[in-house]
């Protein structure tokens, strides 16, 4: 990015839920960490480049600890001799508050970032803010916005939801990825203007592609109700246009903001105690009854665990041309606030039944210990309850203003939807005509799916109801379903409330993340009418 074109502000995200739950870790450890140790050894090769090009550098990579990190990026500009203005923000660490958290974070917003940029900072490095904010906070201080600018910041909030996840808005985990040569995608960068609206682009020369649809992609990714709210603003999706402006250009234009919510999300992770898992395989015939065998030998040794979760997932086939193709595999995963109940003594007791068990027994891994896993919680505390600090390059500490003004989220009526397609259909993919991003929020998935065509759209927005959702994803069913209409983007953003137990760090789910839960709705069969095919 430093070398690839020009640039005014280079800005990186590294505070996903889980990284919180590994640096409260690291910190346990050693009190002097708690960042992200991949940005200072990025710093290495680049601090020299981004002060040879005046390219200004704002990161959340401070994680638990941004005061220290911000002290070794001084060290480090001392040792390579260049001369760089390091300031810092703080104050969203509010693990004093919450006994037993491994570490507990408001998210703040990017009026800190703005402050340090004002004050003359080259580089800026923040703990737990919203990962927009370090797109509309550079933006607030090149463009002079006041607190109350609020479409300006919702647009400014917009690019930066668009950016925070890199390559994912260039082709990167894309639905139609086939069309586009993904295979080194470049970075998307947003070109903001005055007004908040921006065009999505990135550097000449670099793979992958931005078009309206990898953007409209990007834009759903965890992503929840029309309302999307932040510490600075409320950003109305509904609001959102996207059009082409030329190759490799997407203008985003339109956004309409609204006073921020009273409240600022805090994000708690802590450990929930101890997991272990074994994966049976099942070869050839009667898998159903050699998995109910295994099952049924290890229901003493399971019996005082707190959490046992058995998975078939049946990859096998008949007449199959290789051992792996005729092999299912049986997931065992046990939880437990005992290491010894879910450690040694449980995965020792599976191998155990090697030669005493179903024909054919093999298992993936050997036995292994029993490992932490955490959980991942959301709360939420009065912004005039958390300080929000610019530690400026002088060492200046100055307190940042808050919002002034406030509003509540109240849900958005749903659009009037239009004319349902009908007439002759054909049996096949959803895929076919649309794409689809999910995702994770805590222990809930996202999953934002948009018709390629206003045809097909026509079609989605009746077809694709919670119900029907439902019947197509059967993990969904007993489960809280919200769906959100977006009109202008042709799509429907759903959230499905519980799906991923305590989130990520609990492992409570083949795909942790619901990272493909899209994809699998894509590959599910549906009558589509033939006009649209």
């Amino acid at each position: 990015m430093l070398t690839g074109g020009e640039l005014d502000v280079l800005t990186g995200d590294y505070l996903a839920e889980l990284t919180m739950l590994i640096l409260g870790r690291d910190r346990l450890k050693d009190p002097a960490l708690g960042y992200a140790k991949t940005y200072l050894r990025q710093l290495e090769d680049g601090l020299g480049l981004a002060h040879e090009r005046g390219v200004k550098l704002v990161a959340n990579a401070g994680g638990l600890n941004p005061a220290g990190l911000a002290r070794r990026i001084g060290e480090l500009a001392e040792r390579v001799g260049v001369p760089m203005r390091v300031a810092y923000v703080e104050g969203d660490d509010l693990t004093a508050r919450y006994p037993g958290a491994l570490a507990a974070n408001a998210y703040l917003g990017g009026w800190g970032i703005t402050a340090c940029l004002r004050a003359g900072a080259d580089v800026v490095v923040t703990g737990r803010v919203a990962d927009a904010a370090l797109v509309s906070g550079a933006a607030a201080a090149h463009f002079g916005w006041a607190e109350d600018d609020f479409d300006a910041l919702a647009g400014a909030v917009v690019a930066g939801h668009v950016l925070e996840c890199g390559t994912q808005a260039t082709g990167g985990n894309y639905s139609f990825f086939t069309e586009h040569d993904v295979r080194r995608p470049g970075f998307p960068l947003a070109e903001i203007d005055a007004d908040g609206s921006s065009v999505i682009t990135k550097h000449p020369g670099t793979g992958g592609a931005v078009t309206v649809e990898t953007v409209t992609a990007q834009l759903l990714y965890e992503t929840g109700p029309v309302r999307y709210p932040g510490p600075d603003v409320t950003a109305r999706l509904d609001t959102v246009r996207l059009t082409a402006d030329g190759v490799d250009r997407v203008r985003i234009d339109g956004v309409r903001g609204e006073a921020p919510p009273p409240d600022l999300k805090v994000g708690l992770s802590r450990l929930g105690g101890w997991r272990n898992e074994t994966v049976f395989v099942l070869t050839g015939l009667d898998v159903d009854a050699k998995a109910a065998l295994v099952k049924e030998q290890l229901a003493p040794v399971l019996a005082g665990v707190k959490d046992v979760r058995w998975t078939l997932a049946r990859t096998d086939r008949a007449d199959a041309p290789s051992e792996e193709e005729a092999s299912a595999l049986l997931r065992l995963v046990v939880r437990d606030q005992d290491a010894d109940a879910v450690g040694r003594a449980f995965s020792g007791a599976g191998i155990e039944l090697a030669l005493a068990s179903y024909p054919g027994f093999h298992v993936t891994a050997p036995p292994g210990k029993a490992s932490p896993y955490g959980v991942f919680e959301a709360a939420y505390v009065p912004q005039g309850d958390v300080p929000h600090t610019a530690v400026l390059p002088d060492g200046t500490r100055t307190d940042v203003s808050k919002p002034p003004a406030h509003k509540a989220l109240e849900p958005v009526p749903e659009p009037d939807l239009p004319p349902r397609r009908e007439g002759p259909t054909r049996r096949a993919p959803l895929g076919t005509l649309a794409g689809a991003r999910s995702g994770d929020k805590g222990g809930d998935a996202n999953l934002g799916v948009w018709a390629r065509t206003d045809a097909a759209w026509h079609w989605l927005a009746n077809e694709l109801t919670v119900d029907r959702l439902r019947e197509l994803l059967p993990e969904t069913a007993p489960l809280d379903v919200e769906r959100h209409t977006l009109p202008n983007l042709r799509a429907v953003n759903f959230v499905v409330r519980g799906l991923l137990g305590e989130g990520v760090a609990s492992q409570a789910r083949f795909d942790p993340q619901a990272k493909a839960l899209g994809e699998w709705l894509r590959s599910r069969l549906v009558d589509i009418p033939e006009e649209i095919l």
